[in-house]
Order: structure tokens, then C-alpha cells, then sequence
């Protein structure tokens, strides 16, 4: 029932003169609207049309760029009203649960978000009892939300959303993809809770016109611009249509009505004879316990279009996999064109076209491209290629197209190359999933005219999956599936008649319910809805612990439920120290070295004895001449040849000079500088040894005689300084990856929009998200000194409390660089090239771990003073290597500290709380 009418100036949301691009494109294009409060209000139109970024402005999770928003009395540009009314608006935005959490359970989520409004827990007991009971979710409050129905997502999204009693509710799409016995439930739930709450308002956007029509007033949208406003009836009336559809074909611009005509289905023929092209017996597939199609049987007969029905999630698209050959069955057998599908070779699948709910399109290919690429994928001949691409193009209406990118297009025209993409090899059978999601009418339309005029005119065989019931009546036969089972299968007219139902959807809600579909979809016998408390708990407006805590308790939870993130956090340190503690190692030992001795006297074979008998040199068999020299130096097999001239041992005896010719394998310099000093060492040694043994004593060289004494690792051994520096490197790369991660995974599922419509700050955000892989980085740095302790056998000679106090600010400030870096990224593969790079590369080039940082100039001297690894590197080799504690070492926590505050900063400052 419509309320009483409301004062002009009792507005929930006004809008005035409202644009809005994405770049080039025009996304809102001088919007004016007023919606009044305390009723509900749908905008209607397809996907693209900007309902979605006319829901981000009004929320203010995107900034305003022309015009004026005002929402709640206020303009929402000014973060001071933002700030203000955030507790008063509730967002479920566009996709099945996608601001919900699918590891954590639909308590779990719901306290996290009660949380987010600085409810107590007493309160968010009794809210989150009351929301689940007047839901129906009661029986399932431990149930993971990735488990759930697509039906009970969007319930569990609604009681996120209503958990904090706001007095705007905005829903965008929030039963796109869901069956009509969820639908049905859900709006039911809406009005019970308006019924007790009669002064919420609240807006919905809608891809289904039948739905639209229990709305107070709509308002419809295409391209960016709003085409009517008024009632249901108030646009039927205008339009003299029937349906709202109808209406919404004759509200849209001449230019687009031009092109819409009904849809002409001419009877189909039906012949006893007729070849049945699918044909699916007792087929099943099971994913380990779970069953995702059970015991499926249905025929399909050469040019007939079978209409597919069901929720998401009930087998639909995995059936139409196994029909394709994408996936083996468990049980049963399909067949295509009398042939089990398991033997279908490629020859058969080319008479198969298939097109995903996705569109399978190259975004970086043209119209042409992509038309070109997938007749030579399937086999078109070259000579036949160009005449099959102009035909698709003249067919589906591409022509003007031809050179566009698919990104470019409208949704409709990119709907009608994925079909010519699915027929450019003329296939007999075409299966279709959801073809149709989100189109406009009229795009709508002109696809079922393509695909009847292929039914009935080329014998193409077409299997269709749609959401739609006014689609469905235009098949020639229907079957509906719940739960990996068909439920029924006939003509939409015999479905009708079998229930004995007004329409298609009254008999698909009957199927489902007999079916157990009402228990599976959370429904129950109605419950009464608890009004709101008369005084709200306030929302602390500023710093809340329990509003950071919320953060960090919930990815505490999906750390511990997610196996791959978990092990990584927790082993991945491990597993590197292991690999790169024994992998770097500066120590040049077992030098393969051999010797073309031209001489072959005792003298010669001793000067060599001399390099054969130290550990950093292994004699290898001698060098027959020059070639072989070459061959063995060029292959590795030698880092060192030694050529002894022929008269050695005659002229060392006469006291004639002598030249030894030493060659090295210079490839890597440092290597090829100490082989040198250490042939050098063994030369002198034995010029030494031999005037002692000839005459009694040793050569005089110099004056002053250097006793060389090693105070710290005297043995020169590189793992006593490589392990303890891999330390920093290691605490660095992985706690700042996986922070980074785990904010950039927020943006890519979508999630990220709890913090824009939410009261958290963008500090409790972070450090929220922070604090989890802080407390990870300690159990890694505990692993990783027991491991260069007990593995590695390095001894910790320094303060180990000093160590550890210098372990967790060094942990603060990696997880800190993972912040600031994940606010440059938009996907968890950029987060993680680039956080490794950003922090592996400065911590090997310029934080000392080869070479001092003192001896750095210019950017790396820069790089190297001001990096955070390389004071906690001269902490950890202290401790480890010199015996050194906080007298000593404390100046080098200050650069440390110094980094936590400023990149703390730096990525509180460089977070947005609303895109654009």
C-alpha cells in the first residue's frame, strides 16, 4: 500500500544535476531526483545503465564529481554529514553475498558487522537472535556464508545490513540470480520489517520488471539518464502497456524502439523421426561429499529450444559442463548426437557451440579478431574463414562494430557477439548459460528473435539456462532443477497446467516448495519482527578499539580457515631460511682446479701438492694441452688452471726467475678476485716452504711481520653473517605480503565497500588488518631463531630480549610497507610482485646484506640509510656475531621506529574511504 503523500521537503535522497564519467565514458548524465522518505523505491533498467554508481554516490562510496547528492537532510559530498549519517544507512550491494565473508559463518558475519556499529555484546546477542528468527536462518547460524543458498545469501546480506536499525536501506540487485521461491520470500521479509519500521526508507534496484510492480514508486534509468518517474500504474497508464516491461520498451528513446520488435515463434514441427541430439540417463556428479547433479534424465530433440530453470547454485551450469565434455560424470552417461559424450572427440565437439554466463571474450582482440580466432580454433579452412566472419557480422548485427574493442560495446551488442562467436562454426547444438543477464528489453528480445529464426529456420538444437519466466514460456520445453535434481520436465504450458497455476512462477514456487526448496532457502512459518530498541546504541565517532578489533578478529578467522594463506604465514619463513640458509653462501671452498705441468719434475708436482693439499682447492685430473685448457674452463669443470713452463724445477735450482701462468674463471668477479688472492697466499707459502727446506731459512720480505686475528667469527665461515641477515629479509618479505594481500583481497572481491559505508576509519581499518600478521611475524621470528640457532648452528652471543624488542618494531614496520603498497594495488597478483620486489630487492642491493651500506653512493646510499632492513640487519648480526645488547645497538631502533610512524602515516593518508 502507497503512504500518504510526504512533504516536498521530506526527501530521503535528492540529487540535482548529477554526472559522472569513468574515464571517457559517461556513466550518470545530469540527474535530477527526489525520493521521499518512509517508502520503498525501485530503479529499474539493465545492467550498465548506472544504477549501481547512482547507489555509490548516495552512499558515498564514491565521490560526487557534478552536481549535488543530498541524502538524510545533508549533502553527502561534505565528510562531516558522511561521517554523521553512515549509522543511519545500510548498502547491500550488486552480486550473491558480495559483502559477506564466505569463510566465516552467518553468525560470524553478523557479529562482524554489529561490531562495526559499536554494539556490545549483549546487544548484538539479542539483535543478531531476533534477525535470524524472523529470517528463517536459525538452523543454519553456524553455516559457512560461502555454503549458503543463493536465496539465504541474500537473506544473511539483509541482516548485515539491518543489524544497526538504518533509516535508509539501499539494495542493489539483491535477487539477481536467486529462484522465484527466494524472491518471493525475501520481499515478504522486506515488508514485514517496514511493517515495524514504517519509517525506513528504502531503495531497490531490479533486473525483474514482475517485482518492480509491488514498489510504492519507480524510477527508470537508461543510459545514465532517468527516462520516467511515478508509479507502477502511473507508468503503465502513461505507456498504455501491459506489462512493466512493455512500459519500459516504450519509455526508452525512439532511436532504441526503432529496433525492437516482438518476438515471432512459428510452431515447431514435431517428427517421430526426429534425432535426439542430448540425451542425459541417470547422470551424477559429486565433489567429494557434496552431490551437484543427482540422477538427471532428460531428452532433447534436433531444433528445439529446452528452457533449463533454477537457482544459482542447483547443478545447472555443472550440467551444462558435462554435456560439453568439460567435466566427467560420477554416475550415469550423457550423450551427444547418440554418442557418449566421454568419447566425443574434437571432430564432435565442432559441432557443438557453447557460450558461458561470462561472455568468453578477448577484451585486447576486435570484433573481428575474436570472430577470426574461434572459426580457426574450431577448424574453419583458411579460404572460408573471411566469408564466415562477414556472415556472422551481417547476421548478428555487427558490421558497425567490426573494429571495436569487446570492452567498448554495450552489453547487448557484446551479448550478440558472444552468439556469434558461439555459431561463427555453424554448430548443431548451442548451450547458452544466463545469455541474457542483465540486458535491456529490447537487447533481450532481438537475442530470443537471433535464436528462434536458428531453432526453426537452421535445425539449431538450443539449450538454454535463464532466471527469466517470461523466457522460459518462449521455449518449446522446460525443466526445472532444485538440488542437483530435476523437478519436472514439459512445455511451460504443461508445467503450468500440472500445478494447476495462474503463471510459470506460481508453478515453479509450487515445484520447489514440495520439494524441500522452502526449508533450503531458510524459509519458515513467518516470525514476528522485533521492533528496533527505541535509543540505538551511539556510534563512537572517534577511535574505536572495538571497531579495529573487529577487523582483526575477522581475519584472524579466515586465516585460520583458509589452509594455503595459513601455511604460508606460518611456514613460509621456514621454508625460505631453509633454501636460501644453505643456497647463499660467500665461503669459495673445493675450487676444481688441475695442472698442465710441461716440466713433470718432483719440484713441479710439489708446487702443485701445495694448492691439492688446502680445502679451498680439489685437484682435478691433469690438462693434456691448450684445448683441453679451453674446453674444461669454458664447460665449469674448472675455476682454475695452473701452467707449470717446461724447465721449472732447473731453473728454481740455478735461482733463475720463473713464471707460473695461473688462469681463472673470471665469470663472477668476486669468486675470480678471492681464487686470486688465495693462488697468490699458496704461491708465497710455498716459496717460503721450499727456501726453508733448501737452506734452513725462510726468505726475508718486510720488516714487520702482520699477525692477522679475527675477532668476530674467527673461522671465516659466510653462514655465521649470511643466516642471522636472512633473518630481516625473511621477517620483511613474507609479514609485508601477506598484509598487503590481505587489503588488496578486499578490493578484488568486493568487500572493500564495507569500509566505505561503514563508521570504521580508515585507521582502524588498517591497523585492524595490521595486527593479525604482527602477532605471525613474532611466531616466525621465533621459528626462525630456533632454526639459525639449532639447524643452522649460529650461537645468539647478544641480549635476546633486545632482539626480540627489535623484532616486533621491525615486523610493525614490514607489515606497515605491505599497507602502503597494497594502496597502489587492485589485484592480489600485483600485491604480490610488487611487494616482493619492493622489499626483497632494497634488503639484497642496499640494506648491507653483501655489501656495507657505506660504500653505496648516490640512490642506493639514499635507499640504504633510509631503509628500515638495514638497521634491524645490524641488530641481528650484533646479537648474533658480536655479543652486542641495547647500550650498543639502541641507536639503530630509532630509523626503525622513525619508519613506523611516518609509512603509517603515509598509508592512512593514501587509503580512500570512497573511490573516485
Amino acid at each position: 500500500m502507497t503512504p500518504p503523500a510526504i512533504a516536498a521537503e521530506a526527501m530521503a535522497i535528492r540529487l540535482v544535476e548529477v554526472s559522472l564519467r569513468y574515464g571517457k565514458n559517461l556513466a550518470l548524465d545530469r540527474v535530477s531526483l527526489a525520493l521521499p522518505l518512509g517508502r520503498i523505491t525501485g530503479l529499474i533498467g539493465p545492467d550498465g545503465v548506472g544504477k549501481s554508481t547512482l547507489f555509490n554516490l548516495v552512499v558515498g562510496a564514491r565521490a560526487v564529481q557534478d552536481g549535488q547528492v543530498e541524502v538524510l537532510g545533508g549533502d553527502i559530498a561534505d565528510p562531516r554529514h558522511r561521517i554523521a549519517i553512515c549509522p543511519r544507512i545500510a548498502f547491500m550491494p550488486q552480486g550473491l553475498g558480495r559483502n559477506l565473508y564466505a569463510t566465516l559463518s552467518v553468525v560470524e558475519n553478523m557479529d562482524f558487522f554489529a561490531r562495526l556499529f559499536g554494539q556490545d555484546r549483549a546487544e548484538r546477542e539479542s539483535r543478531i537472535d531476533d534477525l535470524l528468527a524472523s529470517t528463517g536462518l536459525l538452523p543454519f547460524r553456524d553455516r559457512p556464508a560461502g555454503k549458503l543458498s543463493g536465496g539465504m545469501k541474500q537473506k544473511l546480506g539483509l541482516c548485515c545490513a539491518l543489524i544497526h536499525d538504518p533509516d535508509l536501506l539501499i539494495l542493489d540487485e539483491p535477487t539477481t540470480g536467486v529462484d522465484p521461491l527466494s524472491r518471493v520470500q525475501f520481499w515478504d521479509l522486506v515488508e514485514r520489517i517496514r511493517a515495524v519500521r514504517p519509517g525506513m526508507s528504502v531503495v531497490v534496484a531490479t533486473a525483474y520488471m514482475e517485482e518492480a510492480e509491488r514498489f510504492d514508486s519507480l524510477v527508470a534509468i537508461n543510459a545514465g539518464r532517468v527516462i520516467a518517474t511515478g508509479t507502477p500504474q502511473e507508468l503503465l497508464d502513461r505507456t498504455g502497456a501491459a506489462t512493466l516491461e512493455d512500459a519500459f520498451i516504450a519509455l526508452m528513446p525512439e532511436e532504441q524502439r526503432r529496433r525492437h520488435h516482438a518476438v515471432m515463434i512459428q510452431p515447431r514441427t514435431v517428427d517421430s523421426t526426429v534425432e535426439v541430439v542430448i540425451e542425459a540417463k541417470g547422470l551424477t556428479v559429486r565433489f567429494g561429499d557434496f552431490t551437484a547433479v543427482d540422477q538427471v534424465d532428460f531428452r532433447i530433440e534436433r531444433g528445439e529450444i529446452f528452457g533449463f530453470l533454477g537457482s544459482n547454485g542447483c547443478g545447472k551450469t555443472t550440467t551444462m559442463k558435462l554435456l560439453t565434455g568439460l567435466l566427467s560424470a560420477s554416475a550415469g552417461e550423457a550423450r551427444l548426437f547418440g554418442r557418449r559424450v566421454a568419447t566425443v572427440d574434437m571432430a564432435m565437439r565442432r559441432r557443438v557451440g557453447y557460450m558461458t554466463q561470462g561472455f568468453s571474450l578477448y577484451s585486447e582482440l576486435t570484433v573481428a579478431q575474436n570472430l577470426t580466432l574461434h572459426a580457426q580454433l574450431f577448424g574453419v579452412s583458411a579460404a572460408e574463414v573471411p566469408g564466415r566472419v562477414a556472415e556472422m557480422a551481417d547476421r548478428f548485427e555487427l558490421a558497425a562494430e567490426i573494429e571495436s574493442l569487446p570492452d567498448t560495446l554495450p552489453l547487448g551488442v557484446r551479448q550478440r557477439l558472444s552468439l556469434a562467436v558461439a555459431m561463427v562454426h555453424k554448430p548443431e547444438l548451442l548451450i547458452l548459460d544466463e545469455p541474457t543477464s542483465g540486458v535491456d528489453p529490447i537487447a533481450r528480445d532481438m537475442f530470443w528473435q537471433m535464436m528462434v529464426d536458428l531453432s526453426r529456420n537452421d535445425l539449431v538444437t538450443i539449450f538454454i539456462s535463464t532466471h527469466f519466466m517470461n523466457e522460459a514460456e518462449r521455449c518449446d520445453r522446460i525443466s526445472l532443477m532444485h538440488a542437483g535434481r530435476v523437478l519436472v520436465c514439459d512445455s511451460p504450458a504443461g508445467v503450468i497446467a500440472g500445478r494447476g497455476a495462474a503463471s510459470l512462477e506460481e508453478a515453479f514456487i509450487d515445484y520447489l516448495t514440495e520439494a524441500g526448496g522452502a526449508e533450503t532457502s531458510g524459509a519458515k512459518a513467518p516470525v514476528e519482527i522485533v521492533p528496533p530498541p527505541a535509543t540505538p546504541a551511539p556510534v563512537w565517532r572517534g577511535f574505536s578499539p572495538r571497531r579495529m578489533w573487529s577487523y582483526t578478529r575477522r581475519e584472524g578467522l579466515e586465516l585460520r580457515r583458509d589452509p594455503i594463506r595459513g601455511t604460508l604465514a606460518l611456514f613460509g619463513t621456514v621454508i625460505l631460511m631453509l633454501i636460501m640458509g644453505y643456497g647463499i653462501s660467500l665461503d669459495v671452498e673445493n675450487i676444481r682446479f688441475a695442472v698442465l705441468d710441461h716440466d713433470g719434475t718432483s719440484l713441479s708436482r710439489d708446487y702443485a701438492t701445495t694448492l691439492s693439499g688446502s680445502r679451498y682447492f680439489s685437484e682435478q685430473p691433469p690438462i693434456a694441452d691448450y684445448a683441453d685448457l679451453d674446453r674444461r674452463m669454458a664447460s665449469g669443470e674448472l675455476g682454475l688452471a695452473i701452467e707449470i713452463p717446461p724447465g721449472f724445477g732447473r731453473d728454481i735450482d740455478r735461482g733463475m726467475p720463473v713464471e707460473v701462468a695461473a688462469w681463472f674463471d673470471g665469470a663472477m668477479p668476486q669468486r675470480g678476485e678471492t681464487i686470486q688472492s688465495y693462488v697468490r697466499a699458496m704461491h708465497v707459502s710455498w716459496l717460503s716452504e721450499t727456501a726453508l727446506r733448501r737452506s734452513g731459512t725462510r726468505p726475508f720480505f718486510s720488516p714487520v711481520e702482520v699477525e692477522i686475528r679475527f675477532r668476530y667469527n674467527p673461522e671465516i665461515v659466510s653462514i655465521v653473517a649470511m643466516v642471522p641477515a636472512l633473518i630481516p629479509i625473511l621477517l620483511l618479505m613474507i609479514p609485508a605480503m601477506l598484509t598487503s594481500l590481505s587489503v588488496v583481497r578486499e578490493k578484488e572481491l568486493g568487500s572493500i565497500v564495507n569500509l566505505y559505508v561503514t563508521p570504521v576509519t580508515r585507521a582502524e581499518f588498517l591497523i585492524g588488518k595490521q595486527i593479525p600478521y604482527v602477532l605471525l611475524g613474532m611466531v616466525n621470528f621465533v621459528l626462525l631463531t630456533l632454526l639459525v640457532t639449532v639447524v643452522f648452528g649460529v650461537q645468539l652471543t647478544g641480549s635476546l630480549a633486545f632482539l626480540t624488542v627489535a623484532a616486533f618494531l621491525f615486523i610493525l614496520s614490514a607489515t606497515a610497507i605491505g599497507l602502503v603498497m597494497s594502496t597502489f594495488m587492485r589485484s592480489q597478483i600485483a600485491a604480490i610482485f610488487g611487494t616482493t620486489i619492493g622489499t626483497i630487492v632494497p634488503a639484497i642491493q642496499y640494506a648491507g646484506l653483501i655489501n656495507p651500506v657505506s660504500s653505496l653512493e648516490g640512490g642506493g646510499a639514499i635507499i640504504g640509510r633510509i631503509f628500515p632492513a638495514t638497521y634491524f640487519l645490524i641488530i641481528s648480526r650484533g646479537t648474533f656475531s658480536k655479543a652486542l645488547g641495547f647500550v650498543e645497538l639502541w641507536p639503530s631502533l630509532l630509523p626503525i621506529v622513525a619508519s613506523i610512524v611516518v609509512l603509517m602515516t603515509l598509508c592512512i593518508l593514501l587509503l580512500k574511504k570512497q573511490e573516485g
